[in-house]
Order: C-alpha cells, then structure tokens, then sequence
C-alpha cells in the first residue's frame, strides 16, 4: 500500500516539475517580451535611430554639446542687421508745418536733423512684354524679311523665365504643393498658372539641368570622403528610396525603388565605383561596396550605447566614454597612441562579451534570437576600423550629419505633400534638390541661379576646390 501511495506521489511530484519547467519557460518568454515592448516605449532619438521629428516637442540630441562663453552672437559672428543705404530709391521729407505757437513755418530755413529708413518690397506687379514681329520687303530684290522671336518665345502666350524660376524655387526648395504655388501667384499678381504649367516648369528644368548635375557627380565621386544616406520616400503611394551623396559643397541625390544593393549599384549612383572614404550608418549594403573605404556614424552608435546604458550596461558606458575621449582628443596624438587606443577598444569590446548574456534557444526551429547589446558589440567588433576612423584622420567626421541634414528636407516634403503623384516628378525634384542643395552650401543665390538655367546661361558654381 506505501508502495503504491509512493509511486503515486512521485508521478504527481514529476507531473508537477514538468508543469514548473514549462511555466518558468512561459515566464521567461513573457518577461523578454515585456522588456522589448518596454524598450520600445523607452526608444527616442538619443537612445536610438527615431528620428528627432518623431518626439515633437521632447528632442534629444544624440550627445549633449559643451556650451561655453557667453550666450548669443559670439565675436567675429556676421549678424543680418540692416544697415542704413547712402542712396536710397525715394526720399520723403518730414517737415513740421506749424510751430507750437502758431507762427507757419513753411518759409523759415530747415536744419537737417535724424534719418530713419524703411526697407519694403515693391507692389507686386505682373510685367507683361509683347514681342510684335514686323516684316521688311527689300527694295533690290523684293524679298520679304521677317526675323524670328527671341528663343524661347514660342506661343501666342506664355509665362516668362522668372515666373518658372519662382515656381521651381517655391515647389522643390520651399516644399510648396502646386495648388498654393497657384494660390500666392494669385494674390500677388493676380494670375493663377494652373498646375500642370507648374510641373511643366519642373520637367524643363530637369532637362536644362543635366550638365550641371554631371559636374555635381563628378565633382563628388573625386572628393576624398563622401557622406552617404537614403530615406523612404512614397511615389505614385508606394514605397521608394531617396538616396543622396553629399560633401560639404556639394549634394547628389536619386530616386530608387530599392534600397540596397541593387540602388546603390545602379547606373544612376556615384558611390559604387568610389574609392575614397564613405560615411554612413551600419546599414549592410554600404559594405558590399569594395572600392571604397568605411567611416561609421558615430552619433548613430552613441545612440545605441545610450539605450544599453540606460539597461545597465557597464561596457556600454565605457565604450561612449572612450569615443568621447576620441572625439576630443587630437589627431596627431592618436595616431601616436593607435596601438593602445586600439587595444582600450578590444578589451572594451571583451568584457562586453562576458556582460551580455548567452544567447538561450527558446524553440527547435529557426536561429538563437541574439539581445541588442549582444549585436551592436559584434557589429562594433566587426566594423572597428569603421568605428575609429574619425579618430585619425582630420577629413572624417565623427558624424554623418551632413548626409543626414541634405536628405533631412525630402521627409518635410512629404510631411507637406505625403507622396509625389509620378515617378517623373520624383526624379525632377531629386536633382533640382541636389542642385539648390549646392547653391545653398556654396552661398549661391538661388532664385537667380534657377533663373540663369531657364536662360541658359551659365551658373556660378565653384568646382574649383
């Protein structure tokens, strides 16, 4: 009989150690799935890659800047206070009429006292030019002359090269939808260009704009770092990439259906056969790209150290102190010090290893999920050359904020017309962007610049450096 009540009691204990196993296991399962959502409600744009546009009000830098000195315009800093002009375009005379007493005053000499000046704009005024063509009939041989119009002219009626300019100026740069492009032409000049003569101004511009566009490539795939990014963007409603090269004087950009490989060895990319030093985030397809070499966006593995500080994780906080360290540190010092540093970096990268938990499998099937930390020390182990670059040479940045920034007005751009109707209408704006992106880095006028292209004329573009 206590044999039986035994062997009863160790099946139900066994039964019951079973069932423990199997809810420890259901535990642990809803625990991770807690902490993931949990690190999703944490994420923002200082401890991951949310863009900052996504917080609304509660922006956060990627790493705090040290402010110092005095707060506001600094020394040597080029203000935009108007100045007082020598020759202004009307004069008005303020003359007291009657004094105080009563005596008139319009026959008593003047003394010249304070000036004031006001700077407006003009009233806005439609010019109209008519261009009448006359014929001649030649007293020696009787032939009739005409002369033809001025190039260009080409219908009864037709709107003029500034107007395209503005509209060009005001829908690719200023990101205003062709209907309220309509809408202020109208109130300020009472005319309204309908829309399809808006994007007709788009489709020549484009066209007038492909030389400039090939000395913009070219000039980028000589320089020695190229900053690269792509961004989605919604054309025809769906899915594109909006991809850009850019250096300091110069912006490329394109519109690709891909986002990988396939874009970035297209016809229409400068990066695939570049062999200077590419900046970019970590996105794998960049690596593909054999001829060039690597620079890693710093401000993107700050973010991420910054979300595995806030998990406690104590190798995280050393690997940002020593980039840091870097950042500030000169160039020529740490070249001195490759070796060392180099060796700081590895030890880092080893006692993250034993901080970070051991991947456990949770089902037969499918890979070993790795935790976050885990896969950023692996891709820092595997990309350190990227990662330090910055550390050594003066020309790479320790961002890749200017790709970041160039690339930045393509999402307002959606924000305002949430998609472009058709895939022309992508590919204009990508390189009127790229070309009033250049204008604006070199300090170009870019209303007279749009408005030299209509004329064919020459822009004054510095390809010089």
């Amino acid at each position: 009989m206590l044999k039986q009540e035994n062997a009863a009691l160790r099946k139900e204990n066994l039964a019951l150690r079973q069932q423990v196993e199997t809810l420890q296991i259901t535990v642990n399962l809803l625990m991770a799935q807690v902490k993931e959502l949990t690190d999703r409600l944490n994420r923002n744009s200082s401890n991951s890659h949310k863009p900052p546009s996504s917080e609304g009000y509660r922006k956060q830098p990627a790493f705090k800047k040290e402010t110092k000195g005095i707060k506001g315009g600094q020394t040597g800093h080029q203000g935009n206070t108007l100045q007082m002009v020598t020759n202004p375009d009307r004069t008005e005379s303020v003359v007291p009429e009657v004094c105080i007493c009563g005596h008139e005053l319009s026959n008593e000499p003047m003394t010249a006292g304070e000036q004031r000046q006001v700077f407006d704009i003009p009233a806005p005024k439609i010019e109209v030019t008519a261009y009448q063509q006359y014929t001649i009939k030649c007293p020696c041989c009787q032939r009739v002359n005409t002369k033809n119009f001025p190039e260009g002219v080409n219908a009864p009626v037709q709107y003029g090269n500034r107007l395209r300019a503005l509209s060009v100026l005001l829908n690719n740069d200023y990101k205003v939808p062709v209907g309220k492009i309509g809408d202020l032409v109208n109130d300020l000049y009472g005319i309204r260009p309908n829309e399809a003569s808006i994007v007709a101004n788009n489709a020549r511009c484009y066209v007038k704009l492909e030389p400039v566009e090939q000395r913009i490539k070219d000039k980028i795939n000589s320089s020695a770092v190229v900053h690269a990014d792509e961004t989605g963007v919604r054309v025809e409603g769906k899915l594109q990439w909006f991809h850009t090269a850019s250096t300091e004087l110069f912006s490329y950009f394109y519109v690709h259906a891909k986002r990988g490989s396939e874009a970035i060895n297209d016809t229409c990319s400068i990066i695939a056969k570049y062999t200077g030093t590419l900046v970019h985030d970590c996105y794998k397809s960049y690596f593909k790209l054999t001829n060039s070499k690597h620079a890693l966006c710093g401000a993107h593995i700050l973010r991420e150290l910054t979300a595995q500080i806030e998990d406690n994780k104590q190798w995280a906080v050393s690997m940002k102190d020593f980039l840091l360290e870097l950042l500030h540190s000169p160039k020529e010092q740490n070249v001195l010090n490759k070796l060392s540093l180099e060796e700081k970096y590895d030890a880092i990268i080893a006692a993250g290893k034993i901080e970070e938990p051991i991947p456990v499998k949770t089902g037969k099937r499918g890979k070993t999920k790795k935790t976050k930390g885990l896969n950023l020390l692996e891709r820092l182990e595997d990309h350190k050359q990227s990662v330090l670059a910055f550390a050594y040479d003066p020309d790479i940045p320790f961002t890749n904020n200017l790709a970041e920034r160039d690339i930045r007005p393509t999402k307002i751009k959606m924000k305002v017309s949430n998609t472009f109707r058709s895939s022309p209408g992508a590919h204009h704006h990508a390189r009127i962007a790229g070309f009033t992106s250049t204008l604006r880095k070199q300090n170009l006028n870019v209303f007279s610049s749009l408005f030299d292209i209509f004329n064919g004329n020459l822009v004054a573009l510095n390809f010089s450096t």
